[in-house]
């Protein structure tokens, strides 16, 4: 880029980014770059041919379903694409579908915690990445999945027959309406929302079987993390259950000092 960007330009090229599939997302592109973008997104497509649009967030994650606003400043004029992690595939569109792949590490170790014959449930479900995770690397009985988003909940579908997954059940619904009415309880309840988790632990703790594991998922600053375990403490004395917090993990950086958290609890 140096015969194309002067030295001050040069030196406010952004270089943290995702990649979902094939599609390269710039989160935050500086506003002195914006007349320039075009010319950084046609490079960055020359010089990695595996990648074929590259887009910019415009705004942040908001809605009803947090989802981003993007927009396409070179390629392919699409959205939509198909990520591999872990050995899965998951289709999906990255404006309409919340997907982080600097997850997969994280979903990684939720695999490796999983016992052979448990029931999980996945609240926030999405388009089926951590459900699909766990069919295709653990021995988990049977995986349930519940997604708000309709558009979401259409690829996960999609997404299960793409994996031939047998041993998944999708739910399309608002968690707070669709489970309470579910007549069983679950080895294990990940609730991978942290932006409002928080609102739903109620619901949540009372279909934790006795002896089972709840994932609770915060944003937190980390001189504070134990806060995130508050909360579930809290919950569970609401709901008339115990608590061991027997981890706290560190699951990826949003800010200085600022971290998105899962919390390991055993429900008694």
């Amino acid at each position: 880029m140096k015969g194309q960007l002067s030295q001050s330009e040069l030196s406010l090229l952004p270089t943290s980014f995702d990649i979902v599939g094939d599609i390269l997302i710039f989160a935050d592109f500086p506003e002195k770059l914006e007349k320039k973008e075009k010319i950084i997104g046609e490079e960055i497509l020359k010089n990695f041919k595996h990648l074929r649009v590259v887009c910019k967030k415009t705004g942040s994650y908001s809605g009803k379903y947090r989802t981003p606003i993007l927009r396409i400043i070179a390629g392919e004029r699409r959205k939509e694409t198909t990520h591999r992690e872990n050995g899965v595939i998951v289709k999906l569109h990255v404006q309409d579908v919340y997907f982080s792949p600097r997850l997969a590490h994280e979903r990684e170790r939720i695999n490796k915690e999983i016992k052979e014959g448990e029931e999980v449930l996945v609240m926030f479900s999405g388009s089926g990445v951590y459900p699909l995770n766990m069919a295709k690397n653990t021995k988990a009985k049977k995986i349930y999945g519940i997604e708000v988003n309709p558009k979401a909940h259409k690829y996960a579908t999609e997404n299960l027959k793409l994996n031939k997954a047998e041993n998944i059940m999708l739910v399309l619904g608002d968690a707070k309406i669709v489970l309470p009415k579910m007549r069983k309880s679950f080895d294990r309840v990940l609730m991978p929302l942290p932006k409002s988790s928080e609102d739903f632990l109620g619901i949540a703790i009372p279909k934790v079987k006795k002896n089972g594991i709840l994932h609770f998922y915060d944003f937190s600053h980390e001189k504070n993390m134990s806060e995130s375990a508050e909360k579930v403490i809290r919950a569970c004395a609401i709901a008339k259950r115990s608590a061991d917090i027997f981890r706290i993990v560190k699951c990826g950086q949003y800010g200085p000092g600022k971290y998105r958290v899962c919390v390991d609890a055993k429900i008694f």
